[in-house]
């Protein structure tokens, strides 16, 4: 495609406001483009972007340019699809590799690709197309939807996949396409869906020290210009049975606070605010120290996400000190038999004192976050959440909203098999928060019912989806609907409850924990039993850790005085 001048200058007055970004010559290098298909204000916020763009253009021969879908909110028809650095249109690259957080990304992966004049499907292109990968949280727990879109799917984490994964591309560019994508295939960790026979295993880092995530380009055009991101800690030992991350991301890895306080040591050399990034931030063992040594430091803090069992005081006083306006709890359930079902194990007391403590900081507003629609929920489940919202505004009576959020069962979790609620159930269920609590003071939030229902077909579903999505000339639900009708699809087949013994789309790939584990704790959720939190070592019952791990030595002294999501009370499950 022709370069756009007015494009071209967006993108530069773009780059020039950016910090840490980088620009190498092309000569004798592997150009990738690393393309988040979404907007450069959301992508720009996406922490794994900015480790794989650091990954890759750590590589002496690699020169890593970024793509977005658009720098406004769409991308327009007419606008190409050119690279941030140099300005390069997409199809000019020899590798392009897709980093998808969110399954309603792939309309966006198609259009990008049909903008750029590259074919669709992968059977289509040959070698002098580009060699187009993916991976993400995402598309790797379930790759099926997108299988005949992708050469190939990284499935686990980019820092122990991005240095192998290069030296097959340099073979693999210069190969006609069927021994390309052998040479991809030989890679641990990447499913190749037309030559893979076995399932493929995911790869992982053992170690978060070694390559500490943090924010590389700093923008004063995303949700965080203002502060440096530092991932903490990555998985969660919790098992919430709702959460992906919690799964796929197991087991929970700790930054060391050494390399914490490091990491932010540099990071106020740009920035201020130090933005604290984890599953739970609040359940790093060293977190009371974390966030008593980075106020000493002068930072101002945020935090993604917190448990209230326990929770840091003095993580709360550092983000009031720090002047966030908002604190944020997600007790993701209101009734305490509903938070058994999802083994979120929250007491109303806990809590409601974390409410407390936010009225003791003095924050001017908080949220709350919850889930509509998880499974075996009932209707005084539903009133649960406003009795136990109502009972939070008692406490804090200055500004207060609840996310009602419809639930999406995911694959690579206890709720795969799990039926997604009707979305006139939803709506109805949400229209009822709204009737109890907008009255009282408290703003109600939430998705759209019917856009998540795409999601949960879009989480679950299997390889005839890439024609559906290929079929949509643009994004809506009544095109969406028309390219389900034209596939001979529907929606129902993929939300429907599945049958624990039959073989899943996504049984392609292994993402951790075991099948075996998912379905002994779905009998437990139905028994409204909790599981106890992940041990620190010495336990293979999910088979997330493999044995150098869970049997490591002096474990012990990775850990800090707060155990957090380990506790004391741990018990080694029996399968």
């Amino acid at each position: 495609m022709k370069r756009n001048y007015r494009s071209t200058e967006k993108l530069k007055k773009i780059l020039a406001q950016e910090e840490g970004a980088v620009i190498k010559n092309w000569g004798g290098k592997l150009p990738v483009a690393l393309v988040y298909a979404n907007t450069y204000r959301v992508g720009m916020s996406s922490l794994g972007l900015h480790t794989l763009y650091r990954l890759f253009n750590d590589e002496p021969d690699v020169v890593c340019e970024r793509v977005f879908f658009g720098t406004q909110q769409l991308a327009r028809p007419n606008e190409p699809i050119i690279s941030l650095e140099s300005q390069t249109p997409l199809a000019e690259f020899p590798v392009i590799a897709f980093t998808i957080s969110y399954e309603l990304d792939y309309f966006n992966v198609i259009a990008m690709l049909r903008q750029a004049d590259i074919p669709i499907f992968a059977a289509d292109r040959t070698a002098a197309d580009p060699i187009i990968i993916a991976g993400g949280p995402a598309i790797y727990t379930n790759p099926e939807p997108m299988a005949e879109i992708f050469d190939g799917v990284a499935i686990g984490e980019g820092e122990a996949i991005v240095h192998p994964l290069i030296d097959a591309l340099w073979e693999a560019i210069d190969q006609p396409r069927p021994a390309a994508l052998e040479t991809l295939a030989a890679v641990d960790g990447m499913y190749v869906p037309a030559v893979s026979q076995s399932q493929v295993a995911r790869v992982w880092l053992k170690n978060l020290n070694d390559f500490p995530t943090v924010t590389q380009i700093y923008t004063p055009h995303t949700e965080f210009g203002d502060r440096t991101l530092i991932e903490i800690a990555r998985g969660c030992g919790r098992g919430c049975r709702f959460c992906l991350a919690g799964y796929v991301y197991r087991p929970m890895r700790e930054m060391h606070l050494d390399t914490v306080l490091a990491a932010a040591k540099h990071g106020l050399s740009h920035r201020d605010r130090i933005g604290l990034v984890s599953a739970a931030v609040s359940d790093h063992s060293w977190i009371d120290d974390i966030a008593t040594e980075l106020r000493a430091m002068g930072a101002r803090l945020t935090a993604s996400s917190m448990r209230v069992d326990p929770i840091s005081e003095p993580l709360i006083k550092g983000l009031a000190e720090s002047g966030n306006q908002t604190l944020t709890i997600a007790p993701e359930a209101g009734s305490v038999r509903m938070r058994k079902v999802i083994n979120k194990p929250q007491s109303d007391d806990q809590i409601l004192h974390a409410v407390e403590l936010a009225a003791k900081y003095n924050f001017p507003q908080l949220k709350m976050y919850f889930m509509v629609g998880q499974p075996t929920e009932q209707e005084e489940d539903v009133a649960a959440i406003a009795e136990l919202a109502l009972a939070a505004k008692a406490v804090f009576p200055r500004n207060m909203a609840i996310n009602a959020t419809p639930y999406v069962p995911k694959a690579q979790t206890a709720f795969q098999w799990a039926a997604m609620m009707p979305v006139e159930t939803i709506e109805a269920r949400v229209r009822y928060l709204e009737q109890r609590l907008l009255p009282q003071g408290i703003a109600v939030r939430s998705d759209s019912p019917a856009w998540a229902a795409v999601e949960g077909v879009l989480a679950r579903g299997d390889r005839r989806l890439g024609r559906v999505l290929a079929q949509m000339r643009r994004v809506s639900l009544k095109e969406w609907q028309r390219a389900l009708d034209a596939e001979g699809l529907s929606q129902d087949e993929f939300l429907r409850e599945r049958d624990v013994s039959a073989r899943l789309p996504w049984d392609t790939v292994n993402a951790g924990v075991s099948k075996a584990y998912f379905s002994w704790d779905l009998k437990r959720a139905h028994k409204n039993a909790l599981t106890k939190a992940c041990p620190p070592a010495n336990c293979m019952k999910c088979q997330a850790c493999d044995r150098d791990w869970a049997f490591r030595p002096n474990y012990e002294a990775e850990l800090g005085p707060n155990l957090g999501a380990y506790g004391d009370n741990f018990i080694p499950l029996e399968l």
